[in-house]
Protein backbone atom coordinates (compact mmCIF):
# COMPACT_ATOMS: atom_id res chain seq x y z
CA UNK A 1 0.00 0.00 0.00
CA UNK A 2 2.58 2.62 1.42
CA UNK A 3 4.30 1.39 -2.31
CA UNK A 4 1.08 2.33 -4.03
CA UNK A 5 1.16 5.96 -2.70
CA UNK A 6 4.35 6.73 -3.30
CA UNK A 7 3.70 5.57 -7.42
CA UNK A 8 0.77 7.87 -7.34
CA UNK A 9 2.28 10.87 -5.59
CA UNK A 10 5.44 10.50 -8.00
CA UNK A 11 2.43 10.15 -11.33
CA UNK A 12 0.91 13.22 -9.73
CA UNK A 13 4.14 14.89 -9.37
CA UNK A 14 4.95 14.69 -12.78
CA UNK A 15 1.35 15.34 -14.39
CA UNK A 16 0.18 18.20 -12.20
CA UNK A 17 2.58 20.50 -14.07
CA UNK A 18 1.84 19.76 -17.77
CA UNK A 19 -1.71 20.19 -16.45
CA UNK A 20 -0.72 23.33 -14.91
CA UNK A 21 0.76 24.51 -18.21
CA UNK A 22 -0.77 27.70 -20.03
CA UNK A 23 -1.62 26.88 -23.55
CA UNK A 24 0.00 28.89 -25.78
CA UNK A 25 -1.66 31.60 -27.84
CA UNK A 26 -2.23 31.89 -31.62
CA UNK A 27 -1.44 35.16 -32.97
CA UNK A 28 -5.17 36.68 -33.15
CA UNK A 29 -5.47 36.17 -29.07
CA UNK A 30 -2.18 36.94 -28.35
CA UNK A 31 -2.46 41.17 -29.86
CA UNK A 32 -6.48 40.99 -28.36
CA UNK A 33 -4.63 40.29 -24.35
CA UNK A 34 -1.42 42.20 -24.95
CA UNK A 35 -3.84 45.37 -26.40
CA UNK A 36 -5.47 44.64 -23.10
CA UNK A 37 -2.40 44.88 -20.93
CA UNK A 38 -2.81 41.26 -19.40
CA UNK A 39 0.54 41.25 -17.97
CA UNK A 40 -0.46 37.99 -15.75
CA UNK A 41 -0.97 36.06 -18.79
CA UNK A 42 1.82 37.44 -20.73
CA UNK A 43 4.01 36.49 -18.00
CA UNK A 44 2.27 32.95 -17.83
CA UNK A 45 3.51 32.64 -21.46
CA UNK A 46 6.37 33.39 -21.35
CA UNK A 47 7.43 31.41 -18.04
CA UNK A 48 5.84 28.49 -20.76
CA UNK A 49 7.72 29.28 -23.80
CA UNK A 50 6.75 31.87 -26.21
CA UNK A 51 9.17 33.51 -27.72
CA UNK A 52 9.58 37.18 -26.51
CA UNK A 53 9.46 38.26 -30.45
CA UNK A 54 6.24 36.30 -31.15
CA UNK A 55 4.33 38.46 -33.26
CA UNK A 56 0.87 39.05 -33.16
CA UNK A 57 -1.92 39.14 -35.92
CA UNK A 58 -2.26 42.97 -35.65
CA UNK A 59 0.38 45.71 -34.62
CA UNK A 60 3.23 43.41 -33.80
CA UNK A 61 5.49 41.62 -31.11
CA UNK A 62 4.19 42.11 -27.25
CA UNK A 63 6.84 44.83 -26.64
CA UNK A 64 5.53 46.70 -30.07
CA UNK A 65 2.04 46.44 -29.04
CA UNK A 66 3.03 47.69 -25.42
CA UNK A 67 4.79 50.99 -27.02
CA UNK A 68 1.66 51.18 -28.98
CA UNK A 69 -0.43 51.57 -25.74
CA UNK A 70 2.21 53.16 -23.77
CA UNK A 71 2.14 50.44 -21.07
CA UNK A 72 5.68 50.90 -19.62
CA UNK A 73 5.21 47.55 -17.50
CA UNK A 74 4.66 45.54 -20.04
CA UNK A 75 7.15 46.74 -22.40
CA UNK A 76 9.79 46.43 -19.28
CA UNK A 77 8.71 42.47 -18.95
CA UNK A 78 8.92 42.08 -22.67
CA UNK A 79 12.50 43.44 -22.59
CA UNK A 80 13.38 41.84 -19.59
CA UNK A 81 12.85 38.77 -21.21
CA UNK A 82 15.10 39.14 -24.11
CA UNK A 83 12.41 41.24 -26.83
CA UNK A 84 14.60 42.84 -29.48
CA UNK A 85 14.21 46.45 -29.43
CA UNK A 86 15.46 46.76 -32.86
CA UNK A 87 13.21 44.18 -34.46
CA UNK A 88 10.92 45.03 -37.19
CA UNK A 89 7.01 43.84 -38.14
CA UNK A 90 5.38 42.87 -40.99
CA UNK A 91 4.98 46.84 -41.78
CA UNK A 92 8.74 47.54 -41.31
CA UNK A 93 7.48 49.13 -38.29
CA UNK A 94 9.84 49.11 -34.88
CA UNK A 95 8.58 49.51 -31.30
CA UNK A 96 10.23 53.26 -31.60
CA UNK A 97 8.17 54.43 -34.61
CA UNK A 98 4.83 52.93 -33.21
CA UNK A 99 5.54 55.16 -29.72
CA UNK A 100 6.06 57.89 -31.84
CA UNK A 101 3.02 57.61 -34.32
CA UNK A 102 0.51 57.39 -31.08
CA UNK A 103 2.15 59.94 -29.15
CA UNK A 104 3.39 57.78 -26.16
CA UNK A 105 5.83 60.21 -24.75
CA UNK A 106 7.10 57.99 -22.02
CA UNK A 107 6.89 55.17 -24.34
CA UNK A 108 9.69 56.57 -26.67
CA UNK A 109 11.35 57.77 -23.95
CA UNK A 110 11.99 54.51 -22.42
CA UNK A 111 13.03 53.07 -25.81
CA UNK A 112 15.56 55.79 -26.09
CA UNK A 113 17.23 55.29 -22.68
CA UNK A 114 17.61 51.69 -23.28
CA UNK A 115 19.08 51.82 -26.91
CA UNK A 116 16.28 51.95 -29.37
CA UNK A 117 18.06 53.89 -32.26
CA UNK A 118 16.19 56.32 -34.19
CA UNK A 119 17.88 55.56 -37.26
CA UNK A 120 17.84 52.50 -39.19
CA UNK A 121 20.92 50.42 -39.19
CA UNK A 122 21.80 51.10 -42.85
CA UNK A 123 21.04 55.15 -43.37
CA UNK A 124 21.74 54.50 -46.83
CA UNK A 125 18.78 52.50 -47.76
CA UNK A 126 15.44 54.13 -47.89
CA UNK A 127 12.88 53.53 -45.00
CA UNK A 128 10.38 54.98 -42.96
CA UNK A 129 11.65 56.07 -39.31
CA UNK A 130 10.42 57.66 -36.07
CA UNK A 131 11.00 61.01 -36.84
CA UNK A 132 8.71 60.74 -39.85
CA UNK A 133 6.22 59.05 -37.66
CA UNK A 134 6.46 61.97 -34.84
CA UNK A 135 6.30 64.45 -37.55
CA UNK A 136 3.54 63.22 -39.54
CA UNK A 137 1.08 62.90 -36.97
CA UNK A 138 1.97 66.74 -35.53
CA UNK A 139 3.63 65.51 -32.38
CA UNK A 140 6.04 68.59 -31.97
CA UNK A 141 7.63 67.16 -28.60
CA UNK A 142 8.56 63.57 -29.76
CA UNK A 143 9.86 65.12 -32.65
CA UNK A 144 12.24 67.37 -30.81
CA UNK A 145 13.34 64.01 -28.67
CA UNK A 146 14.07 62.42 -31.58
CA UNK A 147 16.06 65.23 -33.01
CA UNK A 148 18.21 65.39 -29.59
CA UNK A 149 18.52 61.86 -29.89
CA UNK A 150 20.17 62.24 -33.29
CA UNK A 151 17.68 61.16 -35.78
CA UNK A 152 18.31 62.11 -39.26
CA UNK A 153 16.32 65.25 -40.23
CA UNK A 154 16.79 64.19 -43.47
CA UNK A 155 15.49 60.60 -43.68
CA UNK A 156 13.75 58.96 -46.87
CA UNK A 157 11.21 57.25 -46.45
CA UNK A 158 10.77 53.50 -48.93
CA UNK A 159 9.15 56.16 -52.11
CA UNK A 160 11.82 59.11 -51.27
CA UNK A 161 9.40 61.21 -49.12
CA UNK A 162 11.70 63.50 -46.53
CA UNK A 163 10.40 64.22 -42.99
CA UNK A 164 9.91 67.88 -44.14
CA UNK A 165 7.53 66.52 -46.92
CA UNK A 166 5.20 64.80 -44.01
CA UNK A 167 5.16 68.37 -41.55
CA UNK A 168 4.24 70.07 -45.11
CA UNK A 169 1.41 67.72 -46.11
CA UNK A 170 -0.34 68.03 -42.60
CA UNK A 171 0.38 71.53 -41.93
CA UNK A 172 2.19 71.36 -39.00
CA UNK A 173 3.92 74.51 -39.09
CA UNK A 174 6.05 74.73 -36.08
CA UNK A 175 7.36 70.97 -36.70
CA UNK A 176 8.40 72.22 -40.49
CA UNK A 177 10.26 75.15 -38.56
CA UNK A 178 12.35 73.27 -36.58
CA UNK A 179 13.16 70.66 -38.39
CA UNK A 180 14.70 73.76 -40.95
CA UNK A 181 16.24 75.03 -38.04
CA UNK A 182 17.75 70.90 -37.25
CA UNK A 183 19.19 71.14 -40.98
CA UNK A 184 16.16 69.87 -43.09
CA UNK A 185 16.29 70.10 -47.37
CA UNK A 186 13.23 71.61 -48.57
CA UNK A 187 14.53 71.12 -52.23
CA UNK A 188 14.92 67.05 -51.81
CA UNK A 189 12.30 65.39 -54.02
CA UNK A 190 10.97 61.82 -53.94
CA UNK A 191 10.23 59.68 -56.48
CA UNK A 192 7.56 61.61 -57.63
CA UNK A 193 9.81 64.95 -58.35
CA UNK A 194 7.63 66.06 -55.09
CA UNK A 195 9.17 68.32 -52.28
CA UNK A 196 8.45 69.81 -49.27
CA UNK A 197 7.19 73.12 -51.17
CA UNK A 198 5.01 70.69 -53.77
CA UNK A 199 3.57 69.03 -51.05
CA UNK A 200 2.49 72.51 -49.06
CA UNK A 201 0.91 73.95 -52.06
CA UNK A 202 -0.87 71.33 -52.65
CA UNK A 203 -2.90 70.86 -49.45
CA UNK A 204 -3.00 74.19 -49.06
CA UNK A 205 -0.56 74.99 -46.20
CA UNK A 206 0.52 78.66 -48.35
CA UNK A 207 2.31 79.81 -44.99
CA UNK A 208 4.51 76.69 -44.95
CA UNK A 209 5.29 76.78 -48.43
CA UNK A 210 6.46 80.33 -48.29
CA UNK A 211 8.83 79.56 -45.84
CA UNK A 212 10.56 77.05 -48.04
CA UNK A 213 11.17 79.21 -50.62
CA UNK A 214 12.10 82.62 -52.16
CA UNK A 215 9.39 85.29 -52.78
CA UNK A 216 9.68 85.16 -56.64
CA UNK A 217 9.29 81.59 -56.75
CA UNK A 218 6.67 81.58 -54.12
CA UNK A 219 4.61 83.97 -55.93
CA UNK A 220 4.67 82.02 -59.57
CA UNK A 221 4.05 79.29 -57.34
CA UNK A 222 0.88 80.81 -56.71
CA UNK A 223 0.11 82.17 -59.34
CA UNK A 224 0.14 78.77 -61.18
CA UNK A 225 -2.09 77.64 -58.56
CA UNK A 226 -4.59 80.21 -59.12
CA UNK A 227 -4.37 79.64 -62.80
CA UNK A 228 -4.76 75.41 -62.32
CA UNK A 229 -7.02 74.85 -59.27
CA UNK A 230 -5.76 71.85 -57.77
CA UNK A 231 -8.47 69.27 -56.20
CA UNK A 232 -9.51 69.66 -52.94
CA UNK A 233 -7.11 68.63 -50.05
CA UNK A 234 -7.16 66.07 -48.08
CA UNK A 235 -6.62 65.71 -44.63
CA UNK A 236 -5.73 62.55 -42.22
CA UNK A 237 -8.28 62.07 -40.08
CA UNK A 238 -6.93 59.29 -37.51
CA UNK A 239 -9.26 56.97 -35.88
CA UNK A 240 -10.58 58.33 -32.37
CA UNK A 241 -8.83 56.69 -29.37
CA UNK A 242 -12.53 55.84 -28.15
CA UNK A 243 -13.40 53.82 -31.31
CA UNK A 244 -9.99 51.55 -30.72
CA UNK A 245 -11.57 51.49 -27.17
CA UNK A 246 -14.74 50.08 -28.24
CA UNK A 247 -13.14 47.66 -31.07
CA UNK A 248 -10.47 46.70 -28.46
CA UNK A 249 -13.53 45.50 -26.10
CA UNK A 250 -15.52 44.08 -28.90
CA UNK A 251 -12.65 41.83 -29.50
CA UNK A 252 -12.37 41.06 -25.72
CA UNK A 253 -15.99 39.95 -25.50
CA UNK A 254 -15.95 38.18 -28.42
CA UNK A 255 -12.51 35.83 -27.22
CA UNK A 256 -14.62 35.47 -24.06
CA UNK A 257 -17.80 34.47 -25.92
CA UNK A 258 -19.55 37.13 -24.71
CA UNK A 259 -21.55 37.84 -28.03
CA UNK A 260 -23.98 40.63 -26.73
CA UNK A 261 -21.07 42.50 -25.07
CA UNK A 262 -19.24 42.49 -28.82
CA UNK A 263 -21.91 43.11 -30.22
CA UNK A 264 -22.42 46.69 -28.39
CA UNK A 265 -19.06 47.48 -28.12
CA UNK A 266 -19.30 47.08 -32.12
CA UNK A 267 -22.36 49.31 -32.44
CA UNK A 268 -20.48 51.93 -29.69
CA UNK A 269 -17.49 51.97 -32.37
CA UNK A 270 -19.58 52.78 -35.39
CA UNK A 271 -21.62 55.37 -33.25
CA UNK A 272 -18.31 57.16 -32.26
CA UNK A 273 -16.96 57.02 -35.58
CA UNK A 274 -20.16 58.66 -37.27
CA UNK A 275 -20.20 61.67 -34.98
CA UNK A 276 -16.49 62.43 -36.10
CA UNK A 277 -17.55 64.17 -39.14
CA UNK A 278 -20.81 66.19 -40.94
CA UNK A 279 -21.72 65.59 -44.51
CA UNK A 280 -20.33 68.54 -46.88
CA UNK A 281 -21.81 71.33 -47.06
CA UNK A 282 -22.91 74.76 -49.10
CA UNK A 283 -25.00 77.11 -47.16
CA UNK A 284 -27.61 76.33 -45.46
CA UNK A 285 -29.02 72.79 -46.77
CA UNK A 286 -28.30 73.84 -49.93
CA UNK A 287 -25.57 72.25 -52.59
CA UNK A 288 -23.16 74.09 -54.89
CA UNK A 289 -25.99 74.57 -57.24
CA UNK A 290 -28.43 76.28 -55.07
CA UNK A 291 -30.91 73.65 -54.83
CA UNK A 292 -32.09 72.05 -51.57
CA UNK A 293 -29.94 68.84 -50.46
CA UNK A 294 -31.59 65.69 -49.44
CA UNK A 295 -30.76 64.44 -46.42
CA UNK A 296 -27.80 62.34 -46.19
CA UNK A 297 -27.25 60.45 -42.78
CA UNK A 298 -23.72 58.71 -42.43
CA UNK A 299 -22.92 55.31 -41.43
CA UNK A 300 -19.41 55.38 -41.41
CA UNK A 301 -16.18 57.08 -41.47
CA UNK A 302 -13.88 55.00 -43.66
CA UNK A 303 -10.23 55.86 -43.35
CA UNK A 304 -7.82 54.18 -45.90
CA UNK A 305 -4.56 54.01 -45.31
CA UNK A 306 -1.22 52.12 -44.62
CA UNK A 307 1.23 52.70 -42.08
CA UNK A 308 4.63 53.34 -43.90
CA UNK A 309 2.60 55.13 -46.35
CA UNK A 310 1.21 58.24 -44.70
CA UNK A 311 1.03 60.34 -47.55
CA UNK A 312 -1.63 57.87 -49.28
CA UNK A 313 -3.60 57.94 -46.35
CA UNK A 314 -7.58 59.62 -46.93
CA UNK A 315 -10.79 59.51 -45.12
CA UNK A 316 -14.31 59.76 -46.04
CA UNK A 317 -17.62 59.14 -44.88
CA UNK A 318 -19.71 56.42 -46.33
CA UNK A 319 -23.35 57.88 -47.08
CA UNK A 320 -27.01 55.89 -47.31
CA UNK A 321 -27.31 57.39 -50.57
CA UNK A 322 -24.31 57.24 -52.40
CA UNK A 323 -23.55 60.63 -52.99
CA UNK A 324 -23.17 64.14 -51.27
CA UNK A 325 -22.67 67.60 -52.83
CA UNK A 326 -21.89 66.36 -56.43
CA UNK A 327 -18.66 64.12 -55.17
CA UNK A 328 -19.44 59.97 -54.88
CA UNK A 329 -18.44 59.10 -51.16
CA UNK A 330 -20.41 55.77 -50.86
CA UNK A 331 -17.85 52.70 -50.11
CA UNK A 332 -19.38 49.66 -51.77
CA UNK A 333 -19.84 46.97 -49.31
CA UNK A 334 -20.54 48.40 -45.53
CA UNK A 335 -23.42 49.67 -45.86
CA UNK A 336 -24.75 46.45 -47.38
CA UNK A 337 -22.98 44.64 -44.33
CA UNK A 338 -24.24 47.18 -41.61
CA UNK A 339 -27.80 46.89 -42.85
CA UNK A 340 -27.13 42.54 -42.68
CA UNK A 341 -25.86 43.32 -39.35
CA UNK A 342 -28.57 44.98 -37.51
CA UNK A 343 -31.01 42.55 -39.15
CA UNK A 344 -29.76 39.52 -37.88
CA UNK A 345 -29.13 40.94 -34.90
CA UNK A 346 -33.33 42.10 -34.89
CA UNK A 347 -33.76 39.17 -35.91
CA UNK A 348 -31.46 36.84 -32.48
CA UNK A 349 -28.75 35.34 -34.90
CA UNK A 350 -26.10 37.02 -33.08
CA UNK A 351 -23.75 34.86 -34.20
CA UNK A 352 -24.43 35.96 -37.21
CA UNK A 353 -24.80 39.46 -36.97
CA UNK A 354 -21.38 39.90 -34.99
CA UNK A 355 -19.47 38.15 -38.17
CA UNK A 356 -21.13 41.21 -40.23
CA UNK A 357 -20.36 43.74 -37.47
CA UNK A 358 -16.63 42.31 -37.41
CA UNK A 359 -16.26 42.46 -41.09
CA UNK A 360 -17.54 46.49 -41.45
CA UNK A 361 -15.28 47.15 -38.85
CA UNK A 362 -12.51 45.49 -40.29
CA UNK A 363 -13.31 47.54 -43.29
CA UNK A 364 -13.36 50.86 -41.67
CA UNK A 365 -10.57 49.97 -39.74
CA UNK A 366 -8.20 48.69 -42.79
CA UNK A 367 -5.80 51.50 -43.09
CA UNK A 368 -4.81 51.47 -39.22
CA UNK A 369 -3.51 47.85 -39.64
Amino acid sequence: MKRLLVLLSLLLGQLLPVAAQAELPDPTRFSVVMELGNIKQARAWLDEGLDPNFEGALIGTGLMIAAWEGNLPLMELFVDRGADLQRVNRHGETALMLAAWKGRHAALEWLLERGAQPNRANRAEREWTALHYAAFAGHAELTDRLLAAGADVNARSTNGSTVLMMAAREGHEAIAQRLIAAGANPAMKNDFADDAVSWAMRQGHYRIAKTFTSAENFAELARAAVAKPQAKPLRSVPVPDRVEEYLRMARLAEAQGQRGAALAAYRQALAELKTKATPPKVGAGKTASGEKAAAKTPSALVIRAKRGQPEQQTAALSYVGGEAGGEAIGIAGIDQLLEQARAAEAAGRRAEALQLFRRASERIKAGQQ
